[in-house]
């Protein structure tokens, strides 16, 4: 079986989704998914990696795997070429699975788990759908599109979205109600004011609901060192679960030092890339959960040792999701697979609403926990109505 082409598909209205199909003379076809940049990333597979992979055995995974990754430039990283790599990897692992006629979960060793945990990162329905992937502009929770609109809830109603979570099962939830204030003083400072602000949601919470809901904190990399210290200080009283990504990922050293500054787990990060970032982090003792995304880390190939590393140093492994429907089964299939797998990041916005609208499956969630995907490969494709929107982008490299 050799690769014939690679196809790219792209929606207007989901600015920074790609999918990428791997097509084979079996007539086997492979999918795949990554995030942001979709065009730069499509232009990349198209004129740099189609040569490398055309006439190639798609089922050398690990081989190929090197091929996509080992380029002169930017290596282990998140930029356009792991992102590139990480959509084909995906493709190659379901083409794998429908060959075997197995689930990627299974080639990847077998369920470790019979069900995993879920926690709900409370985004609302348009979030991340934009152009600008920004904190403050994509959140758009002015528009009421359903029930889960989760984003202007923990902003404003955090009490009764706990409660709602809860009555779904749902025991653990993402929030990020510091990023205002940091998007006002560049994550240079925080006020007495700010700092009330953002502890609001937190007070809420534990009013109506004690400790029965897990709370995440998200600071998405704005804040300095000084200040994300503090932020922690203030916060532990309501004891979170995690502090994800507090300052950027670029200094072992300095989230080190945040990291000895708390009791709370700092959890990070899809933005490190390969294996090779992660463990510098490992060795500082600045990661204590290790959060993968898949579409960003050169696919299963390099998420399952990434998992793999963290267990090496005694550390859980939580797939990341907030992006895509396939990269969200991709991490489901790797959360089952793996013995170190905390929890599975998921959107009830996302899974519930227009994921739906784009793929044929979705991973089943039910009294906060999901469940392992049944069929072949990923376990899921593109709807055919993608292919007959006017907003539609299809370009195939072939032999």
């Amino acid at each position: 079986m050799k690769i014939t082409s690679l196809e790219t598909i792209r929606l207007d209205q989901f600015y920074n989704l790609l999918w990428v199909r791997v097509c084979t003379d079996a007539g086997i076809i492979g999918l795949g998914e990554t995030f942001y940049g979709a065009a730069a990333v499509e232009a990349h597979i198209h004129e740099t990696l189609a040569e490398r992979l055309l006439e190639h055995d798609p089922l050398q995974i690990e081989r190929l795997n090197r091929e996509l990754v080992n380029l002169p430039v930017a290596q282990s990283s998140t930029g356009v070429e792991y992102r590139a790599a990480s959509a084909i990897d995906l493709a190659l692992w379901d083409l794998f699975g429908k060959v075997a006629s197995q689930p990627v979960h299974q080639l990847l060793g077998g369920l470790c788990h019979d069900k995993v945990r879920v926690y709900n990162t409370c985004a609302g329905y348009r979030y991340v759908r934009g152009r600008n992937i920004r904190p403050v502009d994509t959140w758009n929770y002015s528009e009421q599109e359903g029930p889960y609109e989760d984003l202007f809830a923990f902003m404003n109603r955090a009490d009764v979205l706990a409660e709602n979570l809860l009555e779904e099962g749902i025991t653990a939830m993402k929030i990020w109600p510091f990023d205002p204030a940091a998007q006002e003083t560049g994550g240079l400072h925080i006020t007495a004011e700010q700092m009330k602000a953002g502890i609001a949601p937190f007070e809420k919470i534990r009013h109506a609901v004690g400790d029965r809901m897990e709370i995440m904190v998200e600071f998405h990399s704005l804040w300095n060192l000084p200040t994300a210290k503090k932020i922690a200080k203030a916060l532990a009283p309501y004891t979170p679960a995690w502090f994800e990504d507090p300052i950027r990922m670029n200094s072992p050293q300095s989230l080190a030092e945040y990291a000895s500054s708390t009791d709370v787990w700092v959890y990070a990060s899809e933005t490190l890339g390969s294996r090779w970032a992660y463990k510098e982090f490992f060795e500082r003792d600045a990661i204590h959960v290790a959060m993968v995304d898949l579409c960003w880390t050169g696919g299963l190939t390099e998420g399952r040792k990434i998992a793999a590393l963290a267990e090496t140093w005694h550390r859980p492994f939580a797939p990341h999701d907030c992006t895509g429907p396939v990269g969200f089964a991709a991490g489901v299939h790797a959360s089952f697979s793996q013995p170190n797998t905390l929890i599975q990041e998921s959107v009830r916005a996302f899974y519930t609403g227009w994921y739906r609208e784009l793929v044929t499956a979705v991973p089943q969630i039910e009294g906060g926990f999901v469940y392992p995907m049944e069929g072949v490969g990923l376990c899921l494709d593109l709807q055919p109505a993608v292919f007959k929107r006017s907003d539609l982008h299809v370009r195939r490299s072939s032999l």
